[in-house]
């Protein structure tokens, strides 16, 4: 009976408080267990008024709210917010910041929404203290640092943040070392680990690349065989890169076999497929290959689905491809046409997939992108032996509207004067393969600087340009500048210089450059040819004519030795009868022969440099890495010979010259040649050789580097 009444009295309270549950208004605290429940469902429901960051220096406000779902949900739930310290903590692992932490706090606001504040402890920045590389008995370290993504530290990483360990870095530095062996002699090259190494004290990687280089190769005999009907193979032979005796390289033959196949498209036989077929002599150590040119299945592009670029308008993409929707399938223009869209530098990555169409002879192709940043702007400055001290404000946007355009402004100022620049080109004018831009520039020379007289200059031109094959490409020009000089000083200018007088010069003109280089940054083999013409007219009548070469080539790999020889030569042709004014004339120094300053080298009227009318010249160069130096730093060492030749005076109104008896000019010296984030920074220190006495010479300059 006792245990009835007890059972009955639990029933009772159970119903009692089954019935109290549904009473529960949020809001209305109800006592015991209720409360408790109503006030963590009141929590999981606030609505979210805002979102603040506090901590975050790697990356702005504006970047963490795009990571973070609670901005746009504006709902407050654990689970949420979870999935969006998460979210962060990822993206900061993704930068190369391993210690961070994250944690989140919430502020009641006036209208009883939540203000949620995620609080960043951001830590350091892990870097890669060392890249080593094991097994590299004929690459030197420095050559393949050079190849691949991943940069170790050094005392500028904090702005070109180049030292950040990624695995998926990693894996793509496995590939460009692979690929950097297979194109100089390697092909089994293979790397069979690469081990990232985290040292907690140093908050940094060490990362060591184990590498089996196989065998070195050369190409062998070269043929070609086609199964087509009507191809003219030999017409195709221009197209081959691979020589016989040729160094075996990978990018050669793929090269190969695309141009064949385009060349033999030209020849009417779209769907023409190129392979080439590899004979090993492990012998001699030679391929043999023959390209087989054989006609595909005929399939069409039924459509090109373009996705990823969200400010990249679809056209800027679908261009690079030479075949359009309908026209004939052809892997090697998919291939062709994916290198086209990686080399415009807009996006991260480039994926070309093809899908199978709606019917059996019809494919689509998929191209997937992920952009990246394409605008820059620098303050930069520097010291140069001919400016002095100067410095550049510049703004350059390499996708202007999302259309593929380039646009340049720079303002500039030095102790010699002030610079200004606007650069835009269009790639693709009228929608053909021919670029089309337009440059205006103003230059002030100060008087006194160089000169015993100012020179204001301000001018620009028009510019076309079009490929007249892969690595040669045609430019043509017109352009306006006028000259105004300045003489308010003393010691006054000479008489060709009338203070507050100007010349006008209407320039029409072309180029040829041909260029196989392997890296323009930081070329180790490869040409760079250029030959140029333009015609002076209004106040001038000549002909100005310029040719410059220059070939690399790995003296020592093991040690990454590079050689490099450079020529150079140039003429102006007077075609009227007042001869050529002095401020046209060449003004030659370091940029013929190191160790001269700048128009440093030649007759001169008083103080003032007159120029020559010829010129020509020859330089041989060896850099080499420093052994005493972090490689990190990116610090080379050159040893050098200059000579040079010069000849001829422009019209000077029969003034005194002084500095023209010896023609021949010649010097040597060593540099050191730091890779900055602004480009080769290199000092040269010369010996002059030759020279004439009244010549002007310097010991030291610095200046950035060129390729001429």
């Amino acid at each position: 009976m006792i245990r009835s009444a007890q059972l009955f009295r639990s029933i009772l309270v159970a119903l009692a408080l089954v019935a109290v549950a549904p009473l529960a208004i949020p809001g209305v605290p109800v006592a015991g267990i209720a409360q408790a429940q109503t006030v963590t469902t009141v929590a999981e429901n606030t609505a979210v008024g805002s979102v603040a960051f506090q901590g975050n220096r790697r990356f702005t406000t504006a970047q963490l709210n795009t990571m973070v779902d609670l901005a746009t949900r504006r709902a407050y739930t654990q689970a949420g917010i979870a999935g969006d310290v998460e979210t962060i903590r990822a993206a900061y692992d993704q930068a190369g910041y391993f210690n961070v932490s994250v944690t989140t706090r919430t502020e009641t606001m006036s209208d009883g929404r939540l203000r949620v504040v995620f609080v960043i402890n951001e830590g350091d920045r892990a870097g890669v203290a060392a890249i080593n590389f094991t097994g590299n008995n004929s690459v030197g370290a420095s050559a393949l640092k050079n190849a691949i993504v991943t940069k170790e530290s050094h005392f500028l990483s904090w702005l070109t943040r180049d030292d950040l360990y990624d695995e998926d870095r990693l894996a793509v530095d496995r590939e460009l070392i692979r690929l950097y062996y297979a194109d100089r002699g390697f092909p089994d090259a293979r790397v069979l680990s690469a081990v990232a190494e985290f040292d907690a004290a140093r908050n940094a990687y060490f990362i060591n690349f184990t590498i089996e280089e196989g065998e070195r190769y050369d190409f062998g005999n070269i043929a070609i065989e086609t199964s087509i009907s009507g191809l003219n193979a030999d017409a195709l032979r221009g197209a081959i890169r691979t020589g016989q005796g040729g160094r075996y390289s990978l990018s050669d033959l793929n090269r190969s076999s695309e141009d064949l196949a385009v060349r033999a498209t030209e020849q009417g036989f779209a769907f023409a497929e190129v392979r080439a077929r590899m004979d090993r002599d492990i012998t001699n150590r030679t391929f043999n290959v023959t390209y087989l040119v054989d006609e595909g299945a005929r399939v069409y592009v039924e459509r090109i689905n373009i996705v990823g670029n969200t400010r990249t308008r679809d056209f800027v993409i679908r261009r690079e491809f030479d075949f359009a929707e309908g026209d004939p399938f052809n892997r090697t223009m998919v291939t062709r046409g994916r290198a086209a869209v990686e080399a415009l530098g807009f996006f991260e990555s480039v994926q070309v997939t093809a899908a199978p169409g709606s019917a059996p002879d019809k494919i689509v192709i998929n191209v997937a992108v992920v952009e990246q940043s394409t605008g820059d702007y620098g303050i930069g400055g520097g010291y140069s032996s001919q400016d002095g001290i100067f410095g550049e404000i510049s703004l350059t946007e390499r996708n202007f509207l999302g259309r593929g355009q380039y646009l340049r402004l720079a303002l500039g100022r030095s102790e010699t004067g002030q610079t200004f620049d606007f650069s835009f080109t269009e790639p693709r004018f009228m929608g053909l393969k021919v670029s089309a831009g337009v440059d205006v520039y103003r230059r002030v020379v100060d008087e006194g600087s160089n000169f015993t007289y100012g020179i204001e200059t301000t001018g620009g031109r028009l510019r076309f340009g079009l490929p007249v094959m892969r690595d040669l490409e045609f430019q043509t020009h017109v352009g306006f500048e006028q000259k105004t000089f300045t003489d308010a000083k003393a010691p006054p200018a000479p008489a060709y210089i009338p203070g507050g007088s100007s010349l006008d010069k209407l320039t029409v003109g072309y180029s040829l450059t041909y260029s196989t280089l392997d890296n323009p940054r930081s070329p180790r083999e490869g040409v760079h040819l250029m030959f140029s013409q333009e015609y002076a007219g209004l106040s001038h009548d000549f002909i100005k004519s310029e040719a410059r070469a220059r070939a690399y080539y790995p003296i020592w790999e093991e040690m990454d030795v590079v050689g490099s020889v450079r020529g150079v030569a140039g003429a102006l042709t007077d075609l009227g009868t007042s001869g050529i004014h002095p401020t046209e004339a060449f003004l030659l120094g370091p940029n013929l022969v190191r160790g001269f300053s700048y128009g440093g080298m030649g007759a001169r009227a008083g103080t003032n440099p007159l120029g020559v009318l010829s010129y020509a010249g020859l330089s041989a160069e060896v850099d080499f890495p420093l052994p005493l130096l972090p490689e990190s730093w990116g610090i080379r060492g050159a040893v050098w010979g200059d000579v040079g030749w010069i000849d001829g005076l422009p019209a000077h109104m029969g003034e005194a010259t002084t500095g023209l008896t010896n023609p021949l000019k010649s010097s040597v010296g060593a540099s050191l040649i730091w890779d900055s984030p602004m480009g080769p920074l290199r000092g040269d220190f010369a010996h002059v050789i030759d020279k004439d006495a009244h010549d002007k010479t310097q010991v030291f300059q610095l200046t950035l580097s060129t390729l001429f």
